[in-house]
């Protein structure tokens, strides 16, 4: 007769079976490169010698222009993309939750395809539809009397394509996760707004929106941490160009990682990176989450 104590054990033996595998991998490929980027980062290379600089690199960060630059640029797309998708989203999202629309799976499915398209694929259709001789862009714009635009070499419009380039991907996925929101809300809640009078846009944004907040906080944060974390839009349509307009910190930091092999600068902003996201968390969840 098996005992209780050995019960347990092979109970345990047994959790640790399948929950080792899950252990190993987080702990090979998660936490010891964020323990050793962590190390890195008080780390420089010394005539091919990894010498101790303890806060050398972080200094060096308030002396880096590119890296000053880098954070305006991300500031710039933040604070008009984020809010521009979010209020897109909310949008469609009402409109596809509506029971007379037909065919609303197939329009969800539609919006939330950008979110999985593979971000190479994605990049070049849109270098296409923006290349400055024949892109598409350029011929509908001409057929309006507007002169041809150089989305990708000019500064300012290679900011305005970036935005676009990652609205488009995004609104769909924020959308989704605001269409449950919608749908969690009783049906009840609507016919009383109703019966008191209130209009279809009143309705919502004094009776739905307010009970959208934690929808709607989860995708300001998650927009923002990934807008500070940009990397593939900007290095595959103008690699942080024309003259680091659209140069990000990630960029930035791959520049100096892989192509001045400066590990240790670089492990450095990758934390300044993490700092800056949580700070901006930590203030969205202050000022935007639910009050008690």
């Amino acid at each position: 007769m098996t005992s209780p104590t050995m019960g347990l054990r092979k109970s345990r033996l047994t959790a640790w079976i399948f929950v080792g595998p899950a252990i190993a991998l987080f702990a090979v490929f998660f936490a010891y490169p964020l323990v050793a980027s962590l190390v890195q980062s008080f780390q420089t290379d010394d005539r091919g010698e990894t010498v101790w600089a303890g806060f050398d690199n972080y200094s060096r960060l308030f002396g880096d222009e590119l890296f000053g630059k880098s954070l305006i640029n991300t500031g710039l797309i933040l604070i008009v993309q984020v809010p521009v998708m979010t209020v897109l989203a909310l949008i469609v999202a009402q409109i596809l939750n509506q029971s007379w629309l037909k065919l609303r799976s197939g329009y969800r499915i539609a919006y939330f395809l950008p979110a999985v398209t593979t971000l190479v694929a994605y990049a070049i259709v849109f270098r296409v539809l923006l290349r400055a001789d024949n892109g598409v862009m350029n011929h509908l714009l001409g057929y309006l009397g507007v002169a041809p635009i150089d989305w990708l070499h000019d500064p300012f419009w290679a900011k305005v394509a970036l935005i676009a380039s990652i609205t488009w991907r995004w609104t769909g996925y924020n959308m989704v996760i605001i269409l449950a929101g919608l749908q969690s809300i009783p049906k009840e809640q609507y016919e009383a707004a109703s019966v008191d009078g209130a209009g279809a846009l009143t309705t919502y944004v004094k009776v739905i929106v307010p009970q959208l907040r934690p929808v709607i906080l989860f995708c300001l944060i998650t927009s923002t941490i990934g807008t500070l974390q940009l990397f593939d839009e900007p290095y595959l349509l103008t690699q942080g160009g024309p003259d680091n307009a659209t140069l990000t910190p990630l960029v930035h930091l791959y520049k100096i990682g892989f192509e001045q092999l400066d590990f240790g600068y670089a492990s450095a902003i990758a934390w300044a990176v993490v700092a800056i996201i949580g700070v901006l968390s930590f203030v969205q969840f202050k000022f935007l989450g639910r009050r008690e």
